[in-house]
């Protein structure tokens, strides 16, 4: 949308006092010839900042060129009052400055400074007043003027930029609009821009303030002084406060005319190339859907409020001269405007008026403190505010929109859905309205959320909340943990872990086809936040690896000293790079992970990775994580679990871990996560490390839940006499704000026996009669959005064991070994490789794996069909 110019402007035409084509300018001082901003097209009106000018035609002279000791130039106007004069200028070039006395400048790295120059004489510009008086202005290189090619941050200090800020859409943002992003990453990432043009050409704004605005001007005489400029372009105004002055961001909250609708994201779009909303004097910085939020339930007990989006409200965030005029344009064309300074709408183009509300400024700065209610300990939390209007009020220091694009921002937030939200390590400031604000903040699945409304009052410094922990598992021996999380700088990480009562974070260092990721934070030795390492030994990051390649799979390698294990990701895209070859297996990563002290995860069920068949088979895995992305959808994945009991069900003990995998702010760190009992063990990384191989742990998205058999944990073998016998086992639950529905008691993979749960907490056992070897654990459903069928905990297993018979499960055993005969065939026809010798120390891994549980199901005398990967034979039973 091309905004119509500021109607508090009247341009000057200077076609009779040009004097130079552009053209024939030197390019080395005046112009840069060629420029894509400023060509040698630019004629006729133009409008700059909202403001009207006129520049010369191509075909004739079209530029005021100031030399010393040239004539001055007097240029007659119609009489008029005016407040100030606006040129479009610029000073000639001065060579890059280069000091010598620091000795010589490698000519080829060396960034010489243009522009630096400040306080010469450039020129003198005079009103002439219709009594016949005169006031003289002295015009100062980079205050009042500056040449067109200049350094960063070399700006005039009374001037601006010829073209306005730019507003930008994130890559991720355009590609969900539907269009390819056209900006530089990290200039879409920061959303806006100055109007400078860094390396290209610049012409400058300068607002002559007029001393006398109630006498007639008639006339403008410019002279050159010192050094030669060039003018433009003029334009004259009267309006009382200066045209150029930048100015405090403010909110309206609008009522979209019929015609007009919100793109993907819910906006109205504010860049260039598909501009529905814009202001004259000034820039939009945003014009987002209203959120509507329910107060009723803000103050209720639900778990995940969530407002409504209104799309036909919007609140327009905006910087502007407080004359300016904002237009929306519908989409036949049709444009509607609002002065900014009444309060009633103008009436636009076609006498449509557009209803608008100007919302509280935003300029209390309040400090927010969040303490531990009954002992006044400050703690960290996630917090989300927002006003009266739904309008997000985010602390000082972060994003008043979080940026949720993949690896595209990873500040310390959060967005779960509508709501955003700032990780802040127990005090913030935020610039707040007076009146009333809407207060979230949470601290992890054993403390009590809090949403409260807080009254701003024009005296208001400070708000002080408590936030209870109403659950005391960490107390009992419980360490709560996530397995897998990317991106994160580790102090983030830490903070994050903190504000979401989760003590231990595995950051995991990977490769992303080219792309390396916290590869620079592994030194395979600090736990961050540990004593040793200066912490305070509760929370704790440790930088670790996820190993990956595309068809075999993914493996997490956590906590290990030394070196990192390399290559990272194997066998080309879409893991590692284009050509690399498949050197080496998910064995033999874990293998040496082992070796050097660490703990090997199998990574996001229910991601059924080719070889983990082989992987557990061979006994190198330490656990299977449960994984789960999305926090307000979030539950575990029944696929997950069900290949997990595959290999319980023949006989393998394999505790549960979840991880989040958070590779995004949409992403919340914990979401899913491990809790592991300790026991006697004091809380280091290592040892929690060997309380997760000893196996009692559960995964959970909100209920926590603790389960025996015959008093035996999770993670160990109950035995029982040939003929078996009865077992008991107990369970307990606590939730915080997820309700548990049913509790159900899962006996190698079926459901045995459950009970319906009502309230945050529930205890009981059950007994059962046990005459085959099997496993037992516990599955909680309840859900984050209050689905009774999402599975919400689970335990790991206790296994019992009767006689001497093992769990093996025929059909399950079968499945497995097609898995690695999959992984066999995968590595024998299309998987890249670098030699034959490598190649061959590869596959012997993965078929040693094939032959040992291939020898076990002949041991056990068990009848099965399965493709021999020997040969290309039929199918034949055995």
């Amino acid at each position: 949308m091309n905004t119509p110019p500021s109607p508090h402007f009247a341009p000057v035409n200077l076609d009779s006092y040009f004097n130079v084509k552009r053209k024939t300018l030197d390019s080395a001082t005046i112009t840069g010839r060629g420029n894509t901003v400023w060509d040698n097209t630019v004629e006729g009106s133009r409008t700059l900042r909202g403001i009207p000018f006129l520049f010369g035609r191509e075909e004739a002279e079209n530029v005021l060129e100031l030399r010393p000791g040239d004539p001055a130039v007097d240029i007659a106007l119609q009489p008029a009052s005016v407040s100030y004069v606006l040129f479009v200028h610029a000073v000639e070039d001065r060579p890059p400055v280069i000091d010598g006395s620091f000795g010589q400048v490698d000519p080829t790295t060396a960034r010489p400074v243009q522009g630096i120059e400040s306080g010469d004489r450039v020129s003198t510009y005079t009103l002439c007043y219709a009594d016949g008086s005169e006031t003289e202005t002295s015009v100062l290189r980079r205050l009042d003027i500056q040449q067109s090619h200049t350094s960063w941050r070399l700006s005039p200090y009374r001037s601006v930029p010829a073209l306005k800020p730019g507003v930008f859409a994130t890559h991720a943002e355009d590609l969900a609009i539907g269009r390819a992003p056209d900006s530089d990453y990290f200039l879409a990432e920061s959303r806006a821009t100055t109007g400078l043009v860094r390396g290209g050409e610049n012409l400058w704004i300068y607002a002559l303030p007029n001393p006398h605005p109630d006498k007639e001007i008639v006339g403008i005489r410019l002279r050159a002084e010192e050094q030669a400029s060039t003018v433009y372009a003029v334009s004259t105004t009267r309006l009382s406060e200066h045209p150029l002055r930048g100015h405090a961001r403010r909110k309206l909250r609008m009522r979209l005319p019929d015609g007009v609708t919100l793109n993907a994201l819910g906006e109205l779009d504010t860049d260039d190339r598909g501009e529905r909303i814009g202001i004259d004097l000034g820039s939009v910085i945003s014009a987002r859907a209203v959120l509507d939020y329910s107060e009723a339930d803000w103050l209720s007990d639900v778990h995940d409020v969530q407002p409504t989006k209104l799309d036909r409200e919007v609140i327009v965030e905006y910087s502007a001269h407080p004359d300016a005029r904002l237009y929306i344009r519908r989409d036949d064309g049709t444009m509607f405007s609002h002065d900014l300074r009444s309060d009633e709408s103008t009436r636009s183009f076609r006498e449509k008026a557009i209803e608008a509300v100007t919302i509280e400024h935003v300029t209390r700065p309040v400090k927010l403190l969040i303490v531990e209610k009954g002992t006044g300990r400050r703690v960290a939390a996630r917090l989300h505010l927002h006003g009266s209007d739904g309008q997000y009020l985010p602390p000082k220091g972060h994003h008043r929109k979080v940026n949720t694009g993949w690896f595209e921002d990873y500040a310390a937030e959060f967005a779960n859905g509508l709501n955003q939200y700032a990780y802040v390590d127990g005090q913030c400031v935020i610039d707040v309205p007076v009146g009333r604000i809407f207060v979230e903040i949470t601290g992890g699945f054993e403390v009590r959320p809090l949403r409260k409304i807080v009254d701003v009052h024009a005296d208001t410094d400070t708000v002080t909340c408590e936030l209870e922990k109403v659950l005391h598992w960490r107390e009992q021996g419980w360490v709560s943990s996530d397995t897998h999380v990317h991106f994160l700088s580790p102090q983030t990480a830490l903070l994050e872990g903190q504000a979401e009562g989760v003590n231990v974070v595995n950051l995991l260092a990977s490769q992303w086809g080219e792309l390396f990721t916290n590869v620079g934070d592994f030194d395979g030795s600090t736990t961050i936040g540990a004593k040793d390492f200066g912490g305070s030994g509760e929370f704790m990051v440790r930088v670790g690896t996820e190993n990956r390649m595309d068809v075999l799979g993914h493996i997490s390698l956590l906590g290990y000293e030394g070196d990192m294990i390399n290559p990272l990701c194997v066998g080309g895209p879409s893991e590692s790079a284009i050509g690399d070859a498949l050197e080496v297996t998910m064995t033999g990563w874990a293998e040496q992970c082992r070796k050097q002290g660490g703990l090997v995860v199998l990574p996001h069920g229910p991601d059924r990775q080719a070889e983990r068949a082989a992987d557990i088979v061979l006994g190198v895995i330490d656990a299977v994580e449960m994984m789960t992305a999305n926090p307000r959808h979030s539950q575990i994945s029944a696929f997950g679990l069900a290949d997990w009991y595959r290999y319980l069900n023949i006989g393998y003990h394999l505790p549960l871990v979840g991880g989040s995998d958070k590779m995004s702010a949409a992403n919340l760190l914990g979401g899913i996560r491990t809790y592991v009992q300790l026991g006697e063990r004091e809380f280091s990384y290592k040892n929690w490390m060997n309380a997760v191989r000893g196996g009692d742990t559960f995964v959970t998205v909100g209920p926590l839940v603790s389960m025996s058999v015959e008093g035996r944990r999770p993670g160990t073998e109950v035995r029982l006499a040939a003929n078996g016998g009865r077992v008991t086992i107990d369970w307990r639950i606590e939730s915080v704000s997820v309700p548990p529905t049913r509790i159900e008691v899962i006996k190698s993979g079926h459901v045995v026996d459950e009970v319906r749960c009502e309230g945050l907490s529930s205890e009981g056992h059950v007994t059962l009669h046990v005459t085959e070897s099997c496993w037992l654990a516990i599955r909680v459903r309840g859900s984050v959005a209050g689905r009774d069928v999402d599975i919400a905990a689970h335990t790991s297993a206790v296994y019992v064991q009767v006689g001497d018979r093992p769990i093996f499960a025929t059909n399950d055993a079968v499945t497995i070994l097609q898995q690695i005969e999959g992984s066999i065939a995968y590595l024998d026809t299309i998987a890249p490789r670098s030699d034959e010798a490598r190649h061959a120390r590869v596959r012997a891994s993965l078929q040693l794996a094939h032959h040992r549980l291939h020898h076990r199901l002949h041991e056990l005398g068990a009848t099965h069909s399965h493709t021999p990967i020997h040969s290309t034979h039929i199918e034949r039973d055995h």
